[in-house]
C-alpha cells in the first residue's frame, strides 16, 4: 500500500493505544495530517520518521500514566538518579522493542513502502554524553524500568550536546552538535514544574516568628530550570519510568526598558548569560569561566532535581519523617555532590528542621557512586569561587566539615596528617573544596563499580574514609542492558540466543550459560561465525559507503573504541599497528593474517595529549592504508563516535582492545558489549576486565601487561621508560620511525611530542607493556588460524557474560543500597 493512501478508521484496537498494525497504521496518518499538518503524499522521511515515533510514543505514555497512578497509589519508595551524562541513544527502536510493537512496526512500514532500517537511521541522536558515565546511566534506566524499580533520572537537556567531531587534516575539530534542530518527539515540557535557582548574592541571619535562628540566602541572580521529560520503557513490563532534564531560561528573558532606550544587545543580556548553562556539555576548564560555568551547570541541575524530590514527596505526606523511607538519592560520580549540601540548605532553610534533623535525613537518602581512580578527576572548586557562586552552600560545607573531622580526631587524637588527608577543605596554596570527600562523608553508602576498582578505592584514594567507615563501602559492578546492546544492535545473534534459549532471555540474561555446552558443537559454532561474518560485511559495506575505503569482512576486526584518554592507551594500540607495518614492510610477500583497526572516540577539547593522539591515529592510517607493500593492513578512525556507532560496530568486532593501565579504569561497559556480542578482548587486569576474565574463562582471554601492585611497584621504584626503549629492538624501531617523520612528511617534528612525553615520562606504561602486548597479538592471530578454536572461545565469552547484564546490577543497587521494593505492572 503506498505511504500517501489515507485509511478509514478502522475496528479492533483503539488507534492511540493498540498494538496491532492497523491501529498503529492509523495513528501514523492522523499524526502525519493533524500534528505534523503534512499530506501523506508530500511526507519528508523525517516527517515519516516522526510519525512513527509519535504514534509509538502514545502507545508508552498510556503506559507512564498507568506506571504513575500505581506508584502514586502504592506510596513507593522512588529512586532519583543523578547525573551529569545520559547517554541515551536513539529512542524508536528501543521503545518499538520494549513495548512489543517491532513486528506491528515492521508489517506497516512494508505496507507503506518503506525501508523501516531506513526510518530508523533518520532519528537524531542526543548527544548527552561523552562515554561510559551516561551510557551507564542510560542502561540503568533500561534496567530500572524492566524491573519495576520506581526511579526517575535527573540531569541536563543540554541543546548542542557534548560536541559534532569532526577528523579535519588528522586532526579532531569540535563543532554544535544540534541534535534538537527538528524538535525531539520523545520530551514532554513540563513548565508548571519550573523551578527557580540561585547564584551569587549573601547569607544573613533572622530570628522567625517562633523566636529562633534561621538563616537565608538573599540576593544573587536567578535562573529557572525547566523539566523535560522522557519516558523510558521498561521491556516486557507495563512500567514506564521518567528521564527528567532540566533546560535553564531566564527569570527576565527580556528587558523592555533597554530595548526602548535603543540598548538591543543588553535587553537579552540576562537571557543569553542564564540559558548558556545549558548549552554544552563540560565547557572547557582550561579557563576561568569554563569552570565557573561547570560549577553552574552542576548546582543548576542539583537544585532542579532536589527542589522537584520534595515537591513529589510532599504531595503525599505532611511532614518529613517518612522522607527518608520513602527517597534515595544516587549520585552518579562527584558532578552531582552538591547535592548534599543543597538538600540541607532545603531542609534547614526553606523547611525549618533542625541541623541533626536534616543530617541524619541527607545521610540516610543518599548513596555515592565512585567512578574513577584518577586525582584529576575527583573534582575540586576553588573555595574563592564556591564562596561567590554558593555562599550558602559553603557556610553548610565547613560546618559538614568541622562536624566530620572533629569525628575524626576523636578517633586518632594527634594524627595531623590525617586529618589534612580528610578534611572537605584543602588547604595549602589556593583553598580548594574537595567534592569527592564531601559526597563520602553525606553518603550512608560509597560504591566502586568493579571489584578491583572497590578494592583499590579502599586502599588508595579513600582508605582513611574507609578505615573510618568500613561499612558504608561496598561494590556493584556495572552491567549493561541486554535490550539495546544484543536485542537491538544485533538481530541475528538475538535469534540464535532466541533458537536455542527461548524467549525471555532478554530478561534473564544468566540464561546465557545454557549456550555454553554448544561451544563442542561444530555446527553451531559454524552458525556462530556466519552470523559475525554477515556483520562484517553490513560494517565494511556501511564504511566503503561512507569513508571509500574498502575493508576485508575474512580479516580480523580489532576494535578500540572509547573516550581518548592516555590512560585508556590508544596510542599503545597505535604504535603496535606500526609495528605489524614494519613487519609488512621486511616482509611483502609473507602471508600475513589479514587486519581491520577501527578507533573511534573524543577528546575533551582541551585535552591537547589526547588531539595528539587522534592525529597519530590518522596519521598512520594515510601512510599504512596507501601501501602497497601491506594491503592486508586497514586503519581507520571513525569521527563522531556515538551510541548508534556503537551499535552498528559491536556486534562486526572479532577483537576488544581493553587495554587500560592496569588500575586506571574504574570498570569499563564496552569490554562487557563486545564480549557478550562474541568478540574476544586483548586486556589488562584491569577494571571490569578481571571479573570478565573469571566469567569466561582465563583460557578465552588474551591477557597481558603489568597488574595494577605491579604498576605501582614500577613507578615507585624509579621506572625509567628509556631504559624500556633502548632494552627492546622491535620498540625501538617503532618509535624511530614515528619520530623520523615517516607519519608527518610535511611537518617531521608534528610526533616529537609525542615520543619525548613516553621516553621521559610514560605516566601510563605504555613502552613497560609495549612488548607484552605484541606478543599477545601473536599469540591471538595463532587462534585466529583456526577458525574452529576462535568460534569456541567467542561462544564461550558469549555464555559467561550473564552476569554482566545491568539488570544484575541493578538488582543490588535496589536490595543493599536504596532498599527498594519493585511495583511491577503487567505488560
Amino acid at each position: 500500500m503506498p505511504f500517501y493512501d489515507e485509511l478509514p478508521r478502522e475496528g479492533g484496537q483503539q488507534v492511540r493505544t493498540g498494538l496491532d498494525a492497523p491501529a498503529l497504521r492509523q495513528d501514523i496518518l492522523e499524526h502525519l495530517r493533524f500534528t505534523q499538518a503534512k499530506h501523506p503524499r508530500n511526507a519528508t522521511r523525517h516527517d515519516r520518521y516522526t510519525a512513527l515515533a509519535l504514534a509509538t510514543r502514545d502507545r508508552v505514555i498510556e503506559r507512564w500514566a498507568e506506571t504513575a497512578a500505581k506508584y502514586h497509589q502504592e506510596d513507593a519508595r522512588r529512586v532519583y538518579y543523578l547525573s551529569a551524562e545520559f547517554l541515551m541513544g536513539r529512542a524508536l527502536r528501543n521503545n518499538l522493542l520494549n513495548t512489543g510493537l517491532w513486528e506491528s512496526a515492521q508489517e506497516v512500514a512494508k505496507d507503506f513502502g518503506l525501508d523501516l532500517a531506513q526510518v530508523l537511521e533518520d532519528e537524531p541522536e542526543p548527544g548527552l554524553g561523552n562515554g561510559g558515565l551516561g551510557r551507564l546511566a542510560a542502561c540503568f534506566l533500561d534496567s530500572m524500568a524492566t524491573l519495576g524499580v520506581p526511579a526517575v533520572g535527573y540531569g541536563i537537556r543540554y541543546e548542542f550536546g557534548i560536541f559534532a567531531q569532526r577528523i579535519e587534516a588528522g586532526w579532531q575539530t569540535e563543532h554544535p552538535d544540534e541534535w534538537l534542530r527538528f524538535g525531539n518527539p520523545w520530551e514532554v515540557v513540563r513548565p508548571e514544574y519550573t523551578v527557580t535557582v540561585q547564584f551569587g548574592g549573601r547569607v544573613e541571619d533572622y530570628t522567625d516568628h517562633l523566636g529562633h535562628w534561621r538563616v537565608r540566602w538573599i540576593g544573587g541572580n536567578k535562573v529557572v530550570g525547566v523539566p523535560y521529560d522522557t519516558p523510558v520503557a521498561g521491556y516486557g513490563v507495563g512500567n514506564v519510568n521518567t528521564l527528567r532534564l532540566w533546560q535553564a531560561r531566564a527569570s527576565e528573558e527580556f528587558d523592555l526598558d533597554h530595548f526602548n532606550r535603543g540598548d538591543y544587545v543588553h535587553s537579552v543580556e540576562e537571557k543569553n548569560s542564564s540559558e548558556v548553562i545549558s548549552k554544552v556539555l563540560y565547557p572547557s576548564d582550561s579557563v576561568w569561566a569554563g569552570r565557573e560555568l561547570r560549577l553552574k551547570q552542576q548546582y543548576f541541575f542539583v537544585a532542579c532535581a532536589v527542589a522537584d524530590i520534595v515537591r513529589r514527596y510532599l504531595k503525599s505526606h505532611a511532614g518529613f519523617d517518612r522522607f527518608a523511607d520513602k527517597v534515595a538519592v544516587q549520585l552518579n560520580d562527584t558532578h552531582p555532590a552538591v547535592a548534599i549540601a543543597e538538600l540541607m540548605r532545603v531542609l534547614m532553610d526553606l523547611h525549618a528542621l533542625s541541623w541533626d534533623q536534616a543530617w541524619e535525613i541527607t545521610v540516610a537518602v543518599t548513596g555515592y557512586t565512585n567512578h574513577t581512580l584518577l586525582a584529576e578527576a575527583l573534582e575540586r572548586w576553588p573555595v574563592s569561587l564556591f564562596e561567590r557562586l554558593l555562599p550558602r552552600h559553603a557556610q553548610i560545607i565547613y560546618e559538614v566539615n568541622a562536624r566530620f573531622l572533629r569525628a575524626v580526631m576523636n578517633r586518632w587524637p594527634n594524627d595531623i596528617a590525617r586529618v589534612a588527608r580528610m578534611s572537605i577543605v584543602e588547604e595549602g596554596g589556593e583553598k580548594q573544596l574537595r567534592m569527592a570527600h564531601l559526597a563520602v562523608v553525606g553518603a550512608h553508602k560509597v560504591n566502586g563499580v568493579a571489584e578491583l576498582h572497590s578494592d583499590l578505592l579502599k586502599r588508595t584514594v579513600l582508605q582513611d574514609f574507609y578505615e573510618l567507615w568500613p561499612e558504608r563501602f561496598t561494590n556493584k559492578t556495572n552491567g549493561v542492558t541486554p535490550r539495546r546492546w544484543l536485542l537491538s544492535c544485533n538481530p541475528s545473534l538475538s535469534g540464535f540466543f532466541t533458537e536455542h534459549l527461548g524467549p525471555g532471555w532478554p530478561r534473564d540474561l544468566d540464561a546465557l550459560e545454557g549456550l555454553r555446552p554448544l561451544a563442542e558443537d561444530p555446527a553451531v559454532c559454524a552458525r556462530l561465525a556466519a552470523i559475525k561474518r554477515e556483520n562484517k560485511v553490513r560494517l565494511a559495506d556501511w564504511v566503503g559507503d561512507t569513508y571509500g575505503l574498502r575493508l576485508n569482512p575474512d580479516a580480523i576486526f580489532d576494535v578500540q573504541i572509547k573516550r581518548i584518554h592516555e590512560y585508556k592507551r590508544q596510542l599503545l594500540n597505535a604504535l603496535h599497528i606500526v609495528a605489524l607495518y614494519l613487519r609488512g614492510k621486511r616482509a611483502p610477500r609473507e602471508n600475513h593474517t589479514a587486519r581491520v583497526f577501527l578507533f573511534g572516540g573524543k577528546a575533551a577539547p582541551a585535552y591537547r595529549a589526547a588531539k595528539l593522539i587522534i592525529r597519530f591515529i590518522n596519521a598512520v592510517a594515510d601512510v599504512v592504508n596507501n601501501d602497497p607493500d601491506v594491503p592486508w593492513l586497514k586503519v581507520l578512525f571513525l569521527p563522531n563516535y556515538s551510541v548508534s556507532l556503537a551499535e552498528r560496530i559491536i556486534p562486526a568486532a572479532d577483537i576488544s582492545e581493553q587495554v587500560s593501565t592496569a588500575g586506571k579504569e574504574a570498570s569499563g561497559t564496552g569490554n562487557m558489549k563486545f564480549s557478550m556480542n562474541g568478540a574476544l578482548t586483548v586486556g589488562t587486569l584491569d577494571g571490569a576486565n578481571i571479573e570478565i576474565r573469571e566469567a569466561v574463562g582465563a583460557e578465552n582471554f588474551f591477557l597481558f601487561g603489568l597488574t595494577a601492585d605491579e604498576v605501582e611497584a614500577r613507578l615507585r621504584q624509579g621506572y625509567r621508560p628509556r631504559a624500556v626503549y633502548e632494552s627492546e629492538p622491535e620498540l625501538r624501531e617503532v618509535l624511530d620511525l614515528v619520530r623520523s617523520g615517516h607519519f608527518s612528511v610535511a611537518e617531521p617534528s608534528l610526533f616529537h611530542g609525542l615520543i619525548d612525553g613516553l621516553l621521559d615520562h610514560d605516566p601510563y606504561l605504555v613502552l613497560a607493556d609495549f612488548a607484552d602486548y605484541a606478543r599477545c597479538h601473536r599469540r591471538a592471530e595463532a587462534v585466529w588460524k583456526d577458525p574452529a578454536a576462535w568460534h569456541r572461545m567467542a561462544l564461550r565469552n558469549i555464555a559467561g557474560m550473564g552476569r554482566f547484564s545491568s539488570d544484575r546490577t541493578i538488582r543490588e543497587y535496589a536490595d543493599e543500597i536504596w532498599r527498594c521494593p519493585a511495583v511491577v505492572l503487567p505488560g
